[in-house]
Parts: structure tokens; C-alpha cells; sequence
């Protein structure tokens, strides 16, 4: 399978160079943007597609820039090639548009558009009126377009939704719209000139982010054959009846033709297939992550609803693309063709002309690496950045077939650390942490779930208080917290308002700790009250970082009063001397030594800790599954908790016991080749979860031993290597402005650890973690022997 970075291959196919990055710019009014829709509407936009027309003329060879923004799916083509889609998620008060660049030759120019009016709310965006923003700049000015547009026939309306948290599956005869209506010469004067509109959005801005990068998949089949329908009529359970057709049929009963791909691992992704058939055929293409009983099943996990993951349309007859406008999740396809009654299949082969796989995907190939001679281990770390990559687009999402949502617990966990040592950019992150900001509720509280299907979660709220903090340890960028204060300070007065003498109330939100963690008993969460400590310690550190002096005593105290209220919880569970470790539970002991609390009785604790991890599954085969969100059960363990158990182990000297979890529990996540991490260890949930990857931060951090701390000082990094009973390890981490990488590379010897580190540019080394004021300058390469 051949992957191809968008910029090389667009320029190669469609002669458009395309800009792959966007900075942040001058505000720019809101009047600058003309906001176009149709009048052709009759006021029901919901499921609707319209297509636009524009052109306009260019004098000579030029670059132009061509910004967009939409309020939900649009494709855009230039001289009927693909130059962008979008828009790229916000909140209507803080919108923000997608700058692409081409070059282009004198003369007349045509811009078309499909603009999908979903008229639903989607874990992508609220509920927009629609219009579409398109403007054209060469030489930083604006070039006037004539714009005309019209409804498309051929789409059946509202016909299914691909799950409650998405928008429509597109169900299409391509007889009824021509298929040149995208080209220069087409004839546009029956269409109308769009009128303008005002969605009463924000200041509009240009992208914060990167745009997102397509990637091009040619898999072969993995199998092929005959089908025969099965059941019901079209309509009456669309999926049902593409699961239940027979695709063994007697040659005599076959209606069409059927073909199975594999894309290697979940993809947010569409076909765009080239077919050669009778006029009248049906092609329905279905996505899913997994197989069931062999069979690509259009059925989406734990959507909260009816799902249907695939898409349907008549054809034109003869060689046509199929080309879906919106993306789909999923690793694995199946191409069904019916042919019109009466028509008797022939060789396969003579359907499918051309196949390909679009991806879009915000990274490449990471620029971080790990090795450590173990094979699995390394296995491990890569499909940790493989299932980052896949919950990658204008956001880092919760998985790319469910929802597409943009959690606040992906990013201020797991997700913020992945992408530290695989990438030099973490604009997606910084996004994110200001667009849960943006959405915060009434009373401050920052969302967890956001800019659509809003949710706010007291978990999250407290935890993005700390990664605001750690962005600005990563990454040096104390712009972010100088941005984002206001919305800090009115985030804790939400939670003093919710905080007794007893801690947070419940009625805050939903205090999310873990699937299946089960709460203690008492008027306050004591999880959630540690990571609003966590936070709290963090808000003050903020705040010193910004010179707020008295701002920064007054977290400190508010954090010293929430320590007393854990404190006195803590010496509750106590008995004859000892901590009653069952009653104090595997998420709030590893929280609370964490944060400092039973110092004494810390060597216990972690000895409680791997006990419990024993006990759980995959450790135990016997030990009860996470079946559902809704099982609670104190014997069970998640990836994602990972995140914060395994550097309490791995720091307290446990390394080889954490390389055997990740060895066990993640190796058994790998079985019967799967690709991507399971949302937890059960396969009965999402297949590409990226919050799982928990093993890939920690193996390039510990194991290479090498940590930013740019809150110290521009490239200054902290010396801390934790190897177990590793012989070997090399890698390479990114350095956050983008100048490439750090490599390290070290082995085990019987005087010690021969370490070895080389940069590209001057780094500043922390080389003893307990004494941070020791610094060593760093410039081209560094070997040291370390202790045993």
C-alpha cells in the first residue's frame, strides 16, 4: 500500500499547489467575508446539497489564495480539481477560515463548490444556519467572482443518519445533476446568483492550525465475488440488508458483484472509485473498523442510537467516480454493485476500473522514533502514533468512525503527550485548549466536549487547568497562558462555588474518572478533588509564570484548604497503622501518591497498585470485562488510566514491571491483527482510540530519559532515564519549534549506561532531576556514563 503527503501528489495529479500551513494573522472584520446561500431553499435546508459556481479572471500567471469557511461539509475544486474541503470546527462566536494556495495561468478561472446543509448537530458543529465564504486574494487582494448556484437533484433526502452523533449517508442517483457541472465550459445560466446571508458569527480569523493533509491508499482486495439480495425492500433497513445479502450465491441467482478491502488500520477516509457500469447499477460502499463473521458490518459500536455507516447511489451508466463528499471511518470496505433486474454478472474485474482510498489525516510520518531491540515494545510505541495520526484531523478526536468528537479529555491527557514526542506541532492541541475555552458554560466552567454536542465534565475542567500548564512546559509558548488567564480564573470560581467543607459537589458535572471506576462513597468525588488539586497547584503555578503575584497566593490557598478536606478523607481509610487500600481504590491511590499524599506508606501503595493491575484483565483472563460504559467494577483496568499509574510505578523504580504490563495488556490489544488501540481492553468498544496510547509517551520519555521542560527555559530539558532491564534504546523526540530533532541513543555496559545524545541545535540539560538549578549547555553531541 503506497502513501502519498498530499502536497506531492495534488501537485502531480491536479497541477494546483496547495498550501499545507496557515499562521495566525491580523484580525480581520467580519464584513470582509461575504456570506452566500442559495434562495432556492423554500426555507427546508436540512440534508440539502447546493452547488456553486464561480469564476473569475487573472490577468497573468499568478498565486492566489483562496480562504473558505462553511457551516458545515463543503468540497471545493478549482478548474474541476480538488483543491480543499472543510470547514474546520468552531464555535459560531470565533469562526475561522481555511487558506489554500494555487498557481494559476492567465485567463478565465472556475471555482465549484458542494456545500451538504446537514441541518443537525454533529460532535463537529452546532446547529448552523448555512452559507459558504469563499474569496479569492492574488497579491493580497480580493478578485471579484461571479457567483451562481442551484439545489442537487439526485439526493434523497434524510433518508438515514450515520449514527446521532453525525450527519446523513448520502444517497445519490447520479443520473439526475450532470456530470460536467464543475467544468469551465459547463453552462451555469440557468442557475441563480446566490444571495447574501449573515449567520451572526464572530470576528472571523484565519486558521490557528495546519490544514489537513491527504494521504492516497491503493490496497488490493482482499476478497471478491457474486451477491444476491436477501432482504426486504430498499429502504426498509438499509444495513441490514447490505449485511445480509449473500455474497456465496448460486451463479444463476447473483444480482451484482461485491469486493473487500483492507487500508491497514482505521482511517478517517473515502473511496474514489472509478466503475465501469450499466446505467441504473447501485453501488453502496460500507465502512467498518473490525469484521464480523468475515464481513464488513455497516454498523457503528456504542452510538447511542441507530447507526448506518455507508453510503448508496445509481449510476450514470458507463465509466463514472464515485467519489463520496464526506469522509467515513472505518479500516475495512466493501464495495457492493446490483445490477438493473435482469442483468447477469461477467468478470469482476471489468467493474472497478480504478481504485483508490482518500485519507485525511492532520500528521504525517512521525518526525519522533523509538527503538529498544524488543520487538513488541516497538511495535507497541508505533501504534501508539499510528492511532494519534488516525483521531487526527482539524482536531484530535475521539475516534474517526463513532464521532468525530473533540474531547477535552483526549487532549489534556494522553493526547497532548503523544503528540510532544512524535511531532513538532502541537497547534491541534493548542486549539483545542482555546476552543474549550470558547465554549465554556455560563459560570465559567470549561467544556469537555466542544464546538458541538457540548458536554461539560467537571473531570476535564479541572484537568485542562493543568494542561494549559504543561502546553507551556512542552512547547515555551506562555502566550497561550497570557491568552487563556480570564477563562482560567473564571473555571476555578466555578468549582469555589461547588467546593464545601466536605469538597467539589457532584452538581458540578459529570466528574469523569475512568470507565468502570466506581466512586467513594461520601458527599464529595475524592478523585475529582485530586485533580482539582492538581489543577489548583497548577493555576498558582500559572499565575506566578505571569507575575500575578497575589493571585498565585490565593490558589495556593485555596489548594492548601482542598488538601486538608483530601488529607483528613485519606487518614479516614486508615486503620491500626495502615491504609485500608480496597477502600481507597486503585484510581484514588494512584492519584492521591501522586500528588503527595501517604508519603509514608508510598512502597505499600505501589505494591497495592500492581496487585490490582494483576488481578484485572488481560492479567487475569478470568477477571470480569468492560462490556459497556455502564459496567462498574473495582477489578478492572483501562488504557487510558495508564497515563497517570505508570509514571507513579515507573518513578518509584517499577520499570520492568511496566514494561511487562504494556508487554501483556497492550500486546493482548494487538491480537488477531488489529492496528490500532482498542478504546479499552475489550473489543466490544471503539477500535482506534488514540487515549489508549498511553505506552508511547512513556517509552520515548522514560526510556529515553529526555524531558522538555521549556518552562524553565527556551529548549531546556530535564535528564531522567528509567531503563528496567533494557540493554538498549534509541530514538529521536522533536524539538517544539520545528529544527528537527534530538537523538538519543544509548546501551547498557558493565561500568553503566553509555549514553549518547546529539542536537541540532543548543539545548540546555537538567542533568539531575532532584537539583534543577544544574544546568549543562548542550551544543552538537553529549556522552555521559550513567549509574546502574
Amino acid at each position: 500500500m503506497k502513501i502519498f503527503a498530499a502536497a506531492a501528489l495534488l501537485m502531480a495529479i491536479t497541477s494546483i499547489g496547495m498550501c499545507a500551513d496557515t499562521s495566525q494573522g491580523d484580525k480581520e472584520p467580519v464584513a470582509a467575508y461575504r456570506q452566500m446561500w442559495t434562495r432556492d431553499s423554500e426555507g427546508d435546508e436540512t440534508d440539502l446539497y447546493i452547488a456553486f459556481r464561480g469564476q473569475f479572471n487573472v490577468p497573468t500567471k499568478t498565486s492566489i489564495e483562496v480562504k473558505t469557511l462553511g457551516a458545515s461539509w463543503y468540497v471545493l475544486w478549482l478548474d474541476g480539481k480538488f483543491l480543499s474541503e472543510g470547514p474546520s470546527r468552531y464555535p459560531v462566536s470565533h469562526p475561522e477560515y481555511q487558506s489554500d494556495s494555487a498557481k494559476i495561468g492567465p485567463g478565465a478561472h472556475t471555482l465549484a463548490a458542494v456545500v451538504h446543509s446537514e441541518g443537525v448537530e454533529t460532535r463537529m458543529l452546532k446547529t448552523i444556519p448555512p452559507f459558504l465564504i469563499c474569496q479569492v486574494q492574488a497579491s493580497g487582494k480580493e478578485l471579484p467572482i461571479a457567483w451562481r448556484c442551484r439545489p442537487m437533484q439526485g439526493f434523497e433526502r434524510r433518508v438515514k443518519r450515520l449514527n446521532p452523533q453525525f450527519g446523513w449517508i448520502e444517497w445519490r442517483d447520479m443520473r439526475a445533476f450532470p456530470a460536467n457541472w464543475r467544468d469551465a465550459g459547463y453552462d451555469d445560466s440557468g442557475w441563480h446568483e446566490p444571495i447574501t446571508v449573515d449567520r451572526g458569527l464572530g470576528e472571523i480569523k484565519p486558521l490557528s492550525s495546519a490544514n489537513v493533509r491527504y494521504f492516497f491508499h491503493h490496497p488490493v482486495p482482499i476478497a471478491q465475488g457474486l451477491l444476491q439480495e436477501t432482504y426486504g425492500y430498499e429502504t426498509d433497513n438499509i444495513a441490514a440488508r447490505f449485511f445480509l445479502r449473500d455474497l456465496k450465491p448460486k451463479p444463476v441467482m447473483a444480482q451484482g458483484v461485491w469486493r473487500r478491502y483492507d487500508l491497514g488500520r482505521v482511517r478517517l477516509m473515502r473511496p474514489r472509485f472509478t466503475l465501469d457500469l450499466p446505467e441504473g447499477s447501485v453501488v453502496e460502499f460500507a465502512y467498518s473498523e473490525s469484521l464480523v463473521s468475515g464481513r464488513v458490518s455497516p454498523w457503528i459500536t456504542l452510538s447511542a442510537g441507530d447507526s448506518c455507516n455507508m453510503d448508496h447511489y445509481v449510476a450514470r451508466g458507463g465509466r463514472q467516480e464515485f467519489f463520496p463528499i464526506t469522509p467515513r471511518g472505518g479500516r475495512f470496505v466493501e464495495a457492493h454493485i446490483i445490477f438493473p433486474d435482469g442483468r447477469k454478472p461477467g468478470d469482476i474485474s471489468k467493474y472497478f476500473v480504478g481504485e483508490e482510498f482518500v485519507e485525511r489525516c492532520y500528521y504525517d510520518k512521525p518526525e519522533g522514533s523509538f527503538r529498544s531491540g524488543d520487538k513488541l515494545l516497538d511495535r507497541i510505541w508505533a501504534v501508539g502514533i499510528e492511532t494519534h495520526r488516525a483521531c487526527s484531523e482539524d482536531a484530535l478526536i475521539d475516534n474517526p468512525t463513532r464521532e468525530r468528537g473533540q474531547w477535552a479529555g483526549d487532549v489534556v491527557s494522553v493526547g497532548m503527550d503523544i503528540a510532544a514526542v512524535g511531532y513538532s506541532d502541537l497547534r491541534l492541541c493548542r486549539r483545542a485548549l482555546i476552543q474549550c475555552a470558547q465554549c465554556a458554560r455560563g459560570d465559567g466552567l470549561i467544556c469537555g466536549l466542544c464546538p458541538g454536542g457540548e458536554a461539560f465534565l467537571s473531570t476535564y475542567s479541572a484537568q485542562w487547568l493543568s494542561a494549559c500548564v504543561h502546553y507551556w512546559e512542552l512547547t515555551g509558548d506562555k502566550s497561550l497562558l497570557e491568552e487563556l488567564c480570564p477563562a482560567a480564573e473564571r473555571n476555578v470560581e466555578a468549582f469555589e462555588k461547588a467546593t464545601n467543607d466536605d469538597g467539589v459537589s457532584d452538581s458540578l458535572g459529570w466528574a469523569f474518572v475512568d470507565w468502570g471506576y466506581i466512586r467513594n462513597p461520601g458527599p464529595s468525588d475524592i478523585a475529582l478533588d485530586l485533580h482539582y488539586l492538581a489543577g489548583l497547584r497548577d493555576m498558582a503555578r500559572w499565575c506566578k509564570a505571569s507575575s500575578k503575584l497575589d493571585r498565585e497566593e490565593y490558589y495556593t490557598s485555596l489548594a492548601d484548604k482542598l488538601q486538608h478536606i483530601i488529607e483528613r478523607w485519606f487518614a479516614a481509610q486508615i486503620k491500626d497503622g495502615k491504609p485500608d487500600w480496597d477502600a481507597i481504590g486503585y484510581h484514588r491511590a494512584v492519584l492521591g501518591l501522586r500528588l503527595g499524599f501517604l508519603k509514608d506508606h508510598t512502597k505499600d501503595g505501589v505494591a497495592y497498585i500492581k496487585r490490582h493491575m494483576l488481578s484485572c484483565f488481560p492479567n487475569d483472563p478470568d477477571a470480569p470485562k468492560l462490556s459497556s460504559p455502564s459496567v462498574n467494577n473495582p477489578r478492572l483496568i483501562t488504557p487510558y488510566f495508564a497515563h497517570y499509574a505508570m509514571p507513579l510505578l515507573i518513578e518509584n523504580g517499577e520499570m520492568d514491571f511496566v514494561l511487562g504490563q504494556y508487554r501483556k495488556c497492550w500486546g493482548w490489544a494487538l491480537e488477531d491483527g488489529r492496528t490500532t488501540w482498542l478504546e479499552v481492553f475489550d473489543t466490544r468498544w471503539s477500535h482506534c482510540h488514540q487515549w489508549a496510547g498511553a505506552p508511547t509517551w512513556q517509552l520515548s520519555r522514560y526510556v529515553l530519559g529526555l524531558t522538555p521542560r521549556y518552562d524553565l527555559g527556551d529548549r531546556h530539558y530535564v535528564l531522567d532515564i528509567h531503563t528496567g532491564s533494557l540493554k538498549q534504546a534509541k530514538g529521536a523526540l522533536p524539538i517544539p519549534d520545528g529544527k528537527g530533532v534530538v537523538s538519543i541513543e544509548w546501551r547498557r555496559g558493565q561500568d553503566g549506561i553509555h549514553y549518547t545524545l546529539k542536537t541540532p541545535e543548543p539545548i540546555y540539560l537538567h542533568t539531575n532531576p532532584a537539583d534543577l538549578g544544574s544546568v549543562t549547555t548542550v551544543e552538537g553531541n553529549y556522552s555521559r556514563i550513567l549509574a546502574l
